[in-house]
C-alpha cells in the first residue's frame, strides 16, 4: 500500500506554525509502542431504546427489535440468494444493532453467524475463503462486469453478489443455483467487501437537517484547505436532498436502508424492492412477491411491514454511551482527556465532527433539537488509492466514503468498510494508518498523528476506545 511522503521544508514549518502543536517526533512512529487497547469491557453501552419513548412507541420498538432478530425461512422470503438469514446476525456486536461479531477473541459472542446460515436446513453452500469463524460478517461486490469468457469488460458493476443460495434446503425443494466463483473474481482483482454499519443512534442522524450538514461543511474553510480536506454530500438524484446512510451515504432514509438490505442481504422482496434480484430459475421462485408487505386485518387495522418495523427499531435506538471505564489497561482519566484534546489538535475532527444538532422531529422529543455526538460530518471524502473500492454509488466516487461515525467505537471489533483492520493486525492503529495513501484527504492529519510521541498516540487511542 502506497503512503504519501511527508512534506518537509518550508511547508512543514508552515504547518507547525499554523497548527501551533508540539510535534514530539519528526518521523512517523509506525513502530512506536502505542497499541489499540482493544474492545472496551464491562457494561454494553448500546442497544437500548431512547428514554423519551411513550409506552406505545416502546411497544413498536420492541416489535421491531423482535423482527430484526427473527431468522427467516424460505416460506417467509429467504433467498433465492442471501448473505445471512437475520438482520441481527450481521448487526450483533456489542448488542443487537451493532456491527460484525467475532469468536476467537470474544467467545461469548459466538462464531461468525454466516457460517451457520450457509448450511442451515440442509443447504449445500461452501464457505467463501473470506468468511471465517473469527472474522467479520462480509458481503461481496464486483466492481466491474465480467464477460462470458471470464474477462473484465470495463463496465462498472458495483452491486452485491450474494454469498449463498437456498439450494439443498429442505424448504426449497427443486431449486438449483450456483454460488458465484469468488476465487476467480479474486484472481481478476474484481472482488471487494463491505461489513455491516452499526445502526445505533440512526434516528438522530436521520433528524439532522441538510442545513446543519452544509453549515458544518462550510465551517473552518481556510483550515480545511490547508489540510487538503474538502468533502461533499451524497444527494438524492430526484429531490437533491442529502443522503446519509451506508458506507457511501447512498441511502436517504431508514426505510430505504431497511428495504434495500432486506432484499440484498436476506433476499426478501418488499414494498420498496418488490422484485427478486437477478433472474433466478422459476423453480427457485417459491413465494408471491413482495414477500414482505403491510398486512390488513378484517377489522381494518394495518400491521406494519417488516421494513417499517425495522425502521422504527433503528429510529428509536439510542446513541451509544461513552465510558472511561473498562478500557483494557485501565488508562487514567487524564490520558483520555489528553487524547480528546489531541484528536482536535491534529484535526481528526475536521472530518469526524464531534457533534451535529438535529432539527425538529415529529417522532419523539428525544430526536428533536438534540446534540448528536456522532463524530462524523456525514460527507463523502476521497480516502485515497489504498481504501478505494472502485464502486460508485450516487455522487460517491470509486475512492470516496462517508466519514464513519465513531460513537460506539470503544466496543467494536473490526474497522474500515471491508473489516480489514481487526485484533489480528493492530485494530485501531492499522485503521488509522490505512487512512493515508495516494490522493487521500487524510494524509496531512495522519502525518501529524505519526509525529506524536508514543504516549500521545496512546492517549488518543485510549480516547477512541472511550467512545
Amino acid at each position: 500500500m502506497k503512503t504519501e511522503k511527508i512534506v518537509v521544508g518550508s511547508f512543514a514549518i508552515l504547518l507547525c506554525l499554523l497548527f501551533a502543536f508540539p510535534l514530539r517526533s519528526q518521523t512517523p512512529s509506525s513502530s512506536s509502542s502505542a497499541k489499540d487497547p482493544g474492545v472496551r469491557a464491562g457494561s454494553v453501552n448500546a442497544g437500548t431504546p431512547l428514554p423519551s419513548l411513550s409506552a406505545a412507541q416502546l411497544q413498536f420498538f420492541q416489535d421491531g427489535q423482535n423482527r430484526f432478530q427473527e431468522v427467516d425461512q424460505v416460506a417467509n422470503g429467504l433467498g433465492p440468494t442471501f448473505n445471512s438469514n437475520s438482520c441481527s446476525s450481521c448487526h450483533a456486536q456489542p448488542a443487537v444493532g451493532g456491527s460484525s461479531p467475532s469468536t476467537s477473541q470474544y467467545p461469548n459472542i459466538g462464531p461468525n453467524p454466516q457460517i451457520e446460515a450457509a448450511n442451515a436446513n440442509g443447504a449445500v453452500n461452501s464457505i467463501p475463503f473470506f468468511v471465517t469463524a473469527d472474522g467479520p460478517v462480509r458481503e461481496a461486490r464486483f466492481p466491474f462486469v465480467v464477460a462470458a469468457n471470464g474477462s473484465l469488460t470495463g463496465t462498472r458493476d458495483g452491486g452485491v453478489h450474494a454469498l449463498f443460495t437456498i439450494t439443498g434446503r429442505s424448504d426449497a425443494s427443486g431449486c438449483s443455483l450456483s454460488q458465484p466463483n469468488f476465487q476467480a473474481m479474486r484472481q481478476l482483482g474484481n472482488l471487494i467487501f463491505r461489513i455491516p454499519t452499526p445502526v445505533y443512534g440512526e434516528g438522530l442522524i436521520e433528524a439532522i437537517t441538510d442545513e446543519a450538514i452544509l453549515a458544518n461543511m462550510q465551517s473552518n474553510a481556510a483550515l480545511k484547505r490547508q489540510l487538503s480536506i474538502s468533502g461533499h454530500p451524497n444527494t438524492s438524484g430526484n429531490d437533491g436532498s442529502i443522503t446519509r446512510f451506508g458506507w457511501k451515504a447512498q441511502n436517504k432514509s431508514l426505510e430505504m436502508f431497511s428495504g434495500e438490505a432486506y432484499n440484498v442481504e436476506i433476499g426478501v422482496t418488499n414494498e420498496l424492492f418488490p422484485n427478486e434480484r437477478g433472474t433466478p430459475p422459476t423453480a427457485c421462485l417459491l413465494n408471491p412477491t413482495p414477500e414482505d408487505a403491510t398486512n390488513f386485518s378484517q377489522s381494518g387495522d394495518q400491521i406494519p411491514s417488516d421494513i417499517v418495523a425495522f425502521s422504527t427499531f433503528m429510529r428509536f435506538l439510542a446513541a451509544p454511551a461513552p465510558s472511561s471505564t473498562g478500557i483494557p489497561g485501565n488508562p487514567p482519566p487524564s490520558s483520555i482527556q489528553n487524547g480528546r484534546a489531541l484528536f482536535s489538535q491534529i484535526h481528526c475532527d475536521s472530518c469526524h465532527t464531534s457533534s451535529l444538532t438535529t432539527g425538529a422531529s415529529s417522532f419523539t422529543p428525544g430526536l428533536s433539537h438534540q446534540t448528536a455526538a456522532l463524530f462524523s460530518d456525514l460527507l463523502l471524502h476521497n480516502m485515497g488509492s489504498g481504501l478505494a473500492d472502485n464502486v460508485s454509488q450516487g455522487n460517491a466516487g470509486p475512492d470516496e466514503f462517508r466519514t464513519a461515525p465513531l460513537w460506539g467505537l470503544g466496543q467494536r471489533i473490526f474497522f474500515l468498510h471491508d473489516g480489514r483492520s481487526g485484533p489480528a493486525n493492530g485494530g485501531l492503529v492499522n485503521a488509522i494508518q490505512q487512512h493515508s495513501s495516494s490522493g487521500s484527504e487524510a494524509n496531512t492529519v495522519i502525518s501529524l498523528f505519526n509525529r506524536l510521541s508514543p504516549q500521545q498516540q496512546q492517549d488518543l487511542l485510549n480516547f477512541l476506545r472511550s467512545l
